[in-house]
């Protein structure tokens, strides 16, 4: 266990690593008991009699199982006081694992296709976003397009997002991913970069790495999502790391949604060895089974990572964030100070 004299100390080193989470989708972070709670107030009736009902829910052969309930928990948001409530929530559990910074993602189709208004999406999350910047949490908020769904649907909530645009920094593309590859998407993805927004894609989780090659030569992203199928291309790989791309990472979920079947075969470590700039990410945690530092601690363990390789993952996240360059720096310094006395 190189630099660390037991697991438990690599915890406590974790806990207290400064660091940013670059791939959360907040409607992921929808836990249980907030689910009951806001299907209450909305009186909302649900499929489940019980906490310990959904948690029972949640096992997943592959991407599209966890889809299906994900969606179906979306019901229960409705207000700009619901959306605001899930944001403060998962903010507070990221201040708590020591988390900076943020780079928030949304789904708002999944809302206004239920007849609920952009204004109370954009409006909950980013009162929530505000608060914690005062908190010392800064962040950024990313539009996803549901992929499963046509382009025009995409360029129809770029129309409704125009207005809130203060408050968006960038677009990206989840869901379900075989089928519906990058390219799809090519006009309204030019379209949000010629709007000044950042461009991000879910790519080769499940999907081949051709979808991957899409989303950087159609798409143009500046970070990719994922990106574990990158590895079965040897050019692929030198492409993301001569454009200096970031990969965002997600142990937990990639064992939850059988992208891996053991954490010990997790290809982060193979990506740091290949110069990729890869993060640790928690993406849809109430679903998952943890937030980043249980993300950190599980592949931490599995794959025994070093003192140098955890300290690495970290200032990738800062890096490869959207973050002005002076402010990353700051981050970066507030890790080397508390690497040096730890």
């Amino acid at each position: 266990m190189t630099g660390f004299a037991s697991r438990a100390a690599r915890a406590a080193f974790i806990a207290g690593l400064p660091k940013a989470e670059l791939h959360l989708h907040i409607e992921g972070s929808l836990e249980p008991e907030m689910m009951f709670a806001l299907a209450k107030r909305n009186g909302i009736s649900l499929a489940f009699d019980s906490v310990d009902a959904i948690r029972a829910a949640y096992d997943f052969a592959k991407l599209q199982d966890f889809l299906d309930i994900y969606y179906q928990g979306m019901a229960v948001l409705l207000t700009e006081q619901d959306f605001f409530d899930l944001t403060s929530a998962y903010l507070n559990r990221a201040a708590a694992d020591g988390v900076r910074h943020v780079e928030i993602f949304f789904d708002p189709q999944g809302h206004t296709a239920r007849g609920v208004p952009m204004a109370n999406v954009v409006g909950g999350i980013a009162r929530a976003l505000a608060e914690a910047q005062e908190r010392g949490i800064t962040s950024r908020l990313i539009m996803c397009f549901l992929r499963h769904l046509s382009e025009a649907a995409a360029e129809t909530t770029l129309d409704e997002a125009l207005p809130y645009l203060s408050l968006i920094h960038g677009v990206g593309l989840d869901s379900s991913e075989v089928g519906h590859p990058p390219a799809k998407f090519a006009r309204v993805f030019a379209r949000a970069r010629s709007l000044g927004l950042k461009i991000v894609a879910h790519a080769g989780e499940e999907g081949p790495p051709d979808y991957v090659w899409q989303a950087l030569d159609v798409l143009q992203v500046d970070r990719i999502d994922h990106g574990n199928r990158a590895l079965e291309d040897d050019a692929l790989v030198q492409r993301i790391v001569s454009d200096g791309l970031t990969l965002t990472v997600c142990p937990l979920s990639n064992l939850k949604l059988c992208v891996v079947n053991d954490l010990a075969g997790h290809p982060l470590r193979r990506m740091l060895q290949a110069g990729l700039k890869a993060t640790v990410n928690s993406d849809d945690p109430a679903y998952f089974g943890g937030y980043v530092n249980a993300n950190f601690v599980a592949v931490a363990d599995a794959l025994d990572l070093t003192r140098d390789e955890i300290i690495m993952l970290a200032r990738n996240s800062f890096i490869g964030s959207f973050l002005p360059l002076a402010e990353q720096a700051a981050h970066l310094g507030a890790i080397d100070s508390f690497a040096a006395t730890y």
